[in-house]
Formats: C-alpha cells, structure tokens, sequence
C-alpha cells in the first residue's frame, strides 16, 4: 500500500500514526496546528471524527481501504459483546505487526518488507505474506539464511532495552519468539479509539 507523505498525513491524523513522526519536536508542532485549526474550524462533526479516527487505524498498520473494511467486516460478522476487541486483534495479530511488536523491526513498514522478502518463518514454514494472521501457540523464527544478515546479527543489542506487550514473547538466544496470547484491546490505551471507526461502517 503507498502512503504518501507522511508528515502531512500526520499532521492530519496525530503524530502517533507513523514511527518517524513521534518526535517531542513534531507533536509540539502539531499540537499548535491542531489548536490553531480548531479556531479556524470550529468542533468537528461526528462523522467527520469517525472519518479520522478510521484513518488513523488504517495508517498505523498500513492497510488499504478494501482490507480495512473485510477486517471490520469480519469483527461486526463474528458477533461478541465486544466488535472493537475482536478488530483489534485481528490487526494485532498480523504477521507484520505481530515482529514489529516482538522488536525485530523497527517499524511497521520494515516489517512488512522484512516479511515480504521472505525472512521470517512461522511454525517451521517460510510467510511472505505480511497479512498472515498468527495464532497463540505460533512460533516465529528468522529464515536460516537470513540470520547473518545484518538485519538480525544486531538484534540482542537492540532488543536489550526493547519492552513488548504481554502477549508476545522474543527469546534472543534461540532467536525465537512465541505468540502466547491473543491480543486485549482497552479502550484509551491507544492513539486511535475503534467505536467510532465501527459507527463509520454500520452507518
């Protein structure tokens, strides 16, 4: 999927949405366009905040509208008490996003070219598809042949201050990480709120 521009993509949608853009320097500068812009325009129509908050969750993890939608699709068809926990972890547990939050990469597009170009492994098999959904219990290694690359010859030292979520697992002597839970969604705990996302699609 191309992006665009991302500074002026964030500075649209909040500086969280993309790595490179979280920067104390950004969000101070975005934070007065946001200030200056709510006097220019005024409160923004509820459609047109579920309209960003949609497109901050599509940025974040770099997926086209078309996905996006069978995602939503998928959470408002599986049912539950709970539609927004069910697309959170839908998008969490995509294979790009699953080794961005494991710290083999720095970002969400690094990872999904380090998938695409065939460097990860899941349950002994070669995923080049950075959309391939894990499941608790996988395990996710580095391709044999890819292991000297300099992509992961530095990855103990990086990862030695790198904290991930609670449902993922990187074990840097075995190079080895482990999908030991299914991923919780807590509502304020992110950049993006999904309530508003799922009104957009049941409008």
């Amino acid at each position: 999927m191309k992006i665009g521009p991302k500074y002026k993509i964030a500075k649209r949608l909040g500086a969280n949405v993309f790595d490179k853009t979280q920067t104390q320097k950004f969000m101070l500068s975005e934070a007065r366009s946001a200030k200056s812009r709510r006097r220019r325009f005024g409160s923004k129509t509820e459609y047109a905040r579920q309209l960003l908050e949609k497109q901050k969750v599509r940025f974040t993890y770099y997926v086209s509208e078309r996905q996006f939608k069978n995602y939503v699709k998928k959470a408002m068809d599986k049912g539950g008490a709970n539609p927004a926990e069910t697309l959170f972890a839908l998008l969490e547990a995509r294979l790009d996003n699953t080794i961005y939050r494991m710290g083999l990469a720095p970002t969400r597009q690094a990872a999904r070219q380090m998938v695409a170009h065939g460097h990860i492994v899941v349950n002994g098999r070669r995923v080049t598809v950075p959309s391939f959904s894990v499941s608790k219990g996988d395990a996710i290694t580095i391709r044999l042949g890819s292991k000297g690359s300099l992509l992961f010859t530095i990855l103990p030292e990086k990862l030695k201050e790198f904290k991930s979520p609670s449902w993922v697992l990187f074990d840097t002597e075995k190079m080895e990480g482990t999908v030991v839970a299914l991923p919780k969604y807590e509502a304020g705990t992110s950049h993006f709120d999904l309530a508003p996302v799922l009104e957009f699609y049941s409008r």
